[in-house]
């Protein structure tokens, strides 16, 4: 949470220029402390649907020990689910309506399964531009994920995403850009991010759209960018929520589909990811798996238990104090009431007061 500037002293004008979150005591004696309400429209495929939920309730819950979080998941009716998918949203999910009707300080916007090379033409696109122009109106700020971020530049800011040839896949390292951002305060300059996409958003599109970007890799391209406000849209390339498993699990899907022949070649393994070791498991693996396709036999048991302990997560840490910052500047300025953004005195145009400075 922030420090207040109670007195005229220097040092909090200094952490002010550093990026610091720091109120003036006007500021400060019309926040409310209460709950926070935050909603996940969860776009993803019905085999990660669960995971996915698990992977952003924990990084919100984590992300600050004080406030108390309420998140609301929803999904788009257009996207189709199987019967046992639909039974867990009907059981656990609200409806957009609902959500509407009830008001969300922050929005999470995860990614999301393509069919179409222009996003335009996939049935989330006109329900998902329906969801982010109401909460443009009506809420603090919205974070997208991936796709999502895709799909929002294209609709909102006319730059559509370009493929890449081969798919980018692994574990990157990132620098901020602009350490001063409230965003990126007081992270690691240079941290890791699992990316996973064959697509991008590449740095002057951002540009182009008038986004600033504040975090990106040499390999992985941008990860984090803003709307010219600062905050009120937040855009992920890059997946800071995977679990330590997820590229994992995404290896196995591929070999997978490569021995039941829905897939041509080989999948290589995520960049900077496994261990030699473990690759040399999976070569061996490999020669095990091929002689039982030539010889028509069962699928041999994919060796995950033997790599699964060995594996490194050098990307949560960072995720969670982004996350973090995110909510707190999402507290510091929305408004007691759910159906209104913010606070009186807040500038929609210029919530973090950025742009005056």
């Amino acid at each position: 949470m922030p420090l207040v500037a109670h007195t005229e002293l220097p040092t909090f004008n200094r952490l002010r220029q550093e990026g610091q979150n720091v109120l003036s005591p006007d500021r400060a004696t019309h926040q409310h402390i209460r709950e926070l309400h935050i909603g996940l429209l969860n776009m993803m495929p019905d085999s990660a649907i669960e995971a996915t939920e698990r992977q952003f309730f924990r990084l919100v819950g984590e992300a600050n020990p004080i406030a108390q979080f309420f998140v609301h998941p929803f999904t788009l009716d257009e996207l189709p689910r199987s019967e046992k998918a639909r039974t867990h949203i009907d059981a656990y999910y609200e409806t957009f309506g609902q959500i509407k009707q009830d008001g969300l300080d922050a929005l999470i916007i995860t990614g999301a399964n393509v069919t179409h090379p222009d996003l335009a033409q996939e049935a989330f696109w006109r329900p998902l531009t329906e969801v982010v122009d109401w909460a443009y109106d009506n809420v603090t700020s919205v974070l997208c994920s991936c796709l999502a971020t895709h799909a929002v530049v294209q609709s909102h800011h006319g730059q559509k995403r370009t493929h890449m040839g081969d798919k980018l896949w692994g574990v990157y390292s990132h620098r901020v850009m602009d350490p001063k951002h409230p965003l990126v305060n007081d992270v690691n300059t240079r941290f890791d991010v699992p990316h996973s996409r064959f697509n991008q958003i590449t740095r002057e599109q951002f540009q182009r759209a008038g986004l600033k970007v504040l975090v990106e890799s040499e390999e992985g391209g941008v990860h984090l960018a803003v709307s010219q406000d600062g905050l009120r849209v937040v855009y992920f390339q890059g997946h800071p929520e995977y679990d330590t498993i997820s590229l994992l699990k995404e290896y196995k899907r591929e070999v997978t589909l490569y021995f039941n022949r829905m897939r041509e070649d080989y999948p290589p393994f995520p960049d900077n990811y496994f261990t030699l070791r473990n690759q040399a498991i999976f070569n061996e693996y490999r020669e095990h798996l091929e002689q039982a396709m030539s010889k028509q036999q069962p699928m041999p048991a994919f060796p995950e238990a033997l790599v699964t302990d060995t594996l490194d997560n050098t990307w949560h840490d960072t995720a969670e104090a982004v996350i973090g910052n995110w909510i707190g500047l999402v507290y510091q300025i929305t408004h007691r009431d759910r159906n209104i953004p913010f606070m009186e005195g807040v500038d929609p145009n210029d919530p973090l007061g950025l742009i005056q400075a």
